[in-house]
């Protein structure tokens, strides 16, 4: 990201929205921008495959699912460059022994969800990589966020939730393991 760009589009923005940039609060506003923009937008100069935070072990005795539920996360919707936020619920069934770093999970997600994209996208891309990472019998990710676009402007609806999911191999064909997932994940609908 090129931060003096950024600081000097952010100067312009305060200018042409009837601001004084010289005013007291607003003097090192471009700078904070310009550093919160590298943060939250810190996966935008990654491909998904760029994502090796994360160890993959060996297991004898396998489970059945591993899930990680309620996994907070937030995001840049890419229409209005407006916040959404919400959780991410991820499972799978392993194979052949490979299980990932439980920690290594909220990591993709955070991953996956600092750049400017959209809700469902963001749901695909952790089934992705998942898949990817782990070639699991089944993957199940659900998503539930709000989204600022539609509380802050357009149709001003506050605490709407919207949910997304996608299911692979064992969790689109084992509809009582599907129900397992989404039984104990409904529990942290907020």
């Amino acid at each position: 990201m090129d931060q003096v760009k950024v600081e000097q589009a952010v100067h312009d923005l305060i200018v042409a929205l009837g601001e004084d940039p010289t005013r007291e609060g607003l003097v090192e506003t471009p700078q904070r921008v310009a550093k919160m923009y590298a943060e939250i937008f810190s996966s935008l100069d990654h491909r998904p495959e760029d994502f090796t935070n994360y160890k993959v072990f060996h297991v004898d005795d396998l489970p059945e699912m591993v899930l990680i539920q309620h996994i907070p996360f937030y995001s840049m919707c890419e229409h209005h460059l407006l916040p959404f936020f919400g959780y991410a619920n991820v499972a799978y069934v392993p194979k052949d022994g490979r299980v990932i770093g439980l920690s290594k999970i909220p990591r993709l997600v955070d991953f996956v969800t600092k750049k400017p994209g959209m809700q469902e996208r963001v749901t695909t891309d952790l089934v992705h990589e998942l898949q990817r990472i782990l070639t699991p019998d089944g993957i199940a990710v659900s998503v539930a966020a709000r989204h600022m676009c539609m509380e802050m402007r357009g149709i001003r609806k506050t605490g709407q939730f919207t949910y997304t999911d996608k299911f692979t191999g064992a969790f689109k064909t084992d509809l009582a393991l599907r129900q397992e997932f989404l039984q104990q994940t409904r529990d942290y609908q907020c």
